[in-house]
């Protein structure tokens, strides 16, 4: 066995002792703890994680893996978000009849249906996920800060899901898009119907009514047109993916500053 371990390593120093090979991977093949440790600390990719895990972390009955899968989820959603961007138009006159394409006519238009369920499935994932870290005491010292971090993450998760609501442009989008934007007009301070709202006035003139409120601004007008259809288009394939991979790398980044995954009480 030794021996074959031996030439094996003989044949593979060409290739791991080349310039090349060194340039890319600094440590070389991990063999002992501390490259090992460097190995991770030097990825771009596993430098988010700790470099030792404790027993508890990788026993399913603990952990859930709920977070792992809302992240699988999310590269999901982006793969096939990608792929149907290439088919789907954000315009009035052919939105309904790119949804109906991708269903009847383009190949692998399987993505539509993937990305529809996928969105739902992260939702419930994300929810899971939460309710793992609240039952297990996940959210206590020194992980408050995470646990802030994880409830804003939620919030977007929920954002998402909703822009990409209207993206179909079927009566079903068009009404549920009306009913949500108008609880809008409630917010407080940002809605001209919401508490504060008459408070921010200069003499006579309210600062937020009808045309200047949120609903206004998530619409682009006072109803459901082709401005709410474009500007929801863009919040949900640029501007919400944008935030959540900013917390997301931030949350990773604090799981591992905060001594990895919490242990049981």
């Amino acid at each position: 066995m030794a021996r074959a371990s031996k030439e094996k390593k003989n044949l593979l120093a060409p290739l791991t002792e080349s310039q090349i090979f060194r340039s890319i991977f600094r440590t070389g093949i991990p063999v002992t703890r501390r490259q090992r440790m460097l190995s991770i600390l030097n990825n771009i990719f596993l430098h988010l994680h700790p470099v030792r895990i404790p027993k508890h972390a990788v026993k399913i009955k603990y952990v859930w893996c709920m977070g792992g899968l809302s992240f699988f989820l999310f590269l999901t959603l982006t793969i096939s978000g990608i792929l149907l961007m290439f088919y789907y138009r954000p315009t009035v006159e052919y939105a309904y009849n790119d949804i109906i394409d991708l269903k009847e006519q383009v190949p692998f238009g399987v993505m539509r249906e993937i990305h529809r369920w996928g969105a739902h499935l992260m939702v419930i994932t994300v929810w899971l996920h939460m309710f793992r870290v609240f039952m297990t005491g996940s959210y206590k010292s020194p992980r408050e800060f995470n646990w802030c971090i994880g409830v804003v993450l939620l919030t977007l998760t929920l954002l998402l899901s909703f822009t990409g609501y209207l993206l179909p442009w079927d009566q079903l989008a068009i009404w549920a898009i009306t009913v949500g934007t108008n609880m809008a007009r409630a917010t407080p301070f940002m809605g001209h119907e919401g508490p504060g709202a008459a408070l921010l006035s200069i003499g006579d003139v309210n600062l937020v009514h009808a045309g200047s409120d949120i609903r206004f601004a998530l619409l682009g007008g006072r109803f459901v047109g082709d401005a709410a259809l474009l500007r929801f288009y863009v919040l949900h394939c640029i501007a919400i993916p944008v935030i959540i991979v900013i917390f997301m790398a931030i949350h990773f980044w604090r799981i591992r500053k905060d001594g990895g995954i919490s242990r049981p009480l």
